[in-house]
């Protein structure tokens, strides 16, 4: 839908101007008749160029975070909600959020509820956010739930920023290392082996083997680089089929050294994200659809679908989660306590903290074992490159009386 520029008067004579998203003209004059509003001017806006990723919504978790923290402040000291809207799009300084800001409340305006309003924006607010803000409307409580939206979205994130950090290191070393590995062998070690042709003896084994290595990899340079991408297209393509993806995410929960810390991520964020949900009034069966849908692991959605399904049979839901591979007993029990006591919501939020810690942990074990085997890792390829091709000059010194 286009973006249009419009200016109209009040009933009592006041000029307001802003912009609404509208599949057409008329369509803004109708929505601003509805609201007592006289146009003036309207035009359609120019369109603006974007420089950001596909599928992104130019909005950090950051910004959502101020923006709800000012929101149910706002709410809380009285103001109206167009008022509030009004302000927070006004001084937001990330256009792409101030657009979306002021379509909500053009949207809220013209009779929508906010809930529905935020529904319009997706990728801006997803369906956590807007049935959140939805069980909010309904039982008056909003800025109580918009608070703990702030504060879930903030452990999220901090969540999330501990696992990249701890892969980064990892990941980055081994790049590097791999990238160093073809270099010597495609640019070095050709330069000791014209200098060792000039010595006219027989080299060590280790240097053939070396030397070997470093024709085969140049003569089928491009063989080796087609291997590697292939091998990136081929993850990539495996994580968009729903099959590939299942099976790399069950690979990843098994890993024996990434294991622990996925299993640990995946229970924080269920329990996190369920226990904010149904503290705040939301069904459990629709908790649980949208739990299912944000778990970011196939294994874990469907097996938490597995689960909706039996208790929408009038099931507990502590026997089909114990089946999950991720969900230890100890959290299972902790689950049929809550269920057994009516306190699913405390329970849930116990169990988050509890593995928000625990996250650390396995963070702080993975790196200790990683660190030691990426060095052993250099020192074999790398070190055993050099010292292959320092051999036959430590042979010739020795040989040297």
């Amino acid at each position: 839908m286009a973006v249009f520029l419009w200016e109209a008067k009040l009933r009592t004579g006041e000029t307001r101007s802003g912009e609404m998203e509208a599949p057409s003209q008329e369509v803004v004059v109708q929505r601003l008749r509805s609201q007592s509003m006289q146009v003036s001017k309207i035009k359609k806006k120019p369109l603006e160029l974007n420089f950001r990723l596909p599928g992104s919504s130019g909005v950090d978790s950051k910004e959502m975070v101020v923006f709800t923290r000012q929101f149910a402040t706002m709410i809380d000291a009285g103001l109206p909600l167009v008022q509030c809207l009004e302000i927070l799009g006004t001084q937001q300084p990330n256009p792409e959020f101030k657009k979306v800001i002021l379509d909500v409340k053009s949207a809220v305006e013209s009779g929508q509820t906010l809930a529905d309003a935020l529904r319009r924006h997706p990728k801006v607010f997803d369906k956590l956010y807007s049935n959140l803000v939805a069980a909010g409307e309904a039982s008056g409580i909003l800025d109580t739930i918009l608070n703990r939206l702030a504060a879930y979205i903030e452990k999220n994130v901090k969540l999330v920023k501990q696992v990249k950090s701890a892969m980064t290191y990892p990941i980055i070393t081994i790049a590097v290392s791999m990238g160093v590995t073809l270099v010597l062998l495609v640019w070095v070690i050709p330069i000791f082996q014209k200098m060792f042709g000039d010595f006219g003896s027989s080299l060590p084994g280790p240097t053939l083997a070396v030397i070997a290595l470093s024709d085969f990899v140049r003569s089928n340079i491009l063989i080796v680089l087609g291997f590697i991408a292939a091998v990136v297209v081929g993850i990539q393509v495996a994580r968009r089929n729903p099959k590939g993806r299942e099976a790399l995410d069950l690979m990843l929960i098994k890993a024996p050294i990434i294991g622990p810390l996925v299993q640990r991520v995946s229970v924080a964020r269920f329990t996190r994200t369920l226990g904010t949900m149904l503290s705040s009034g939301v069904p459990i069966l629709d908790a649980l659809e949208i739990v299912a849908g944000t778990a970011g692991n196939t294994v874990v959605e469907k097996g938490l679908r597995v689960v909706r399904a039996r208790i929408s049979e009038g099931k507990t839901m502590a026997q089909p989660l114990a089946e999950i591979p991720v969900f230890p007993p100890m959290v299972v029990q902790m689950i049929a306590v809550g269920e057994s006591t009516g306190a699913m919501d405390t329970m849930l939020n116990k169990i988050a903290d509890f593995y928000d810690e625990e996250v650390d942990g396995a963070i702080s074990q993975m790196m200790a074992l990683l660190e030691p085997m990426i060095m052993a890792f250099l020192a074999v390829v790398l070190g055993g490159l050099v010292i292959a091709m320092y051999l036959p000059v430590f042979t010739l010194a020795g040989s040297i009386k």
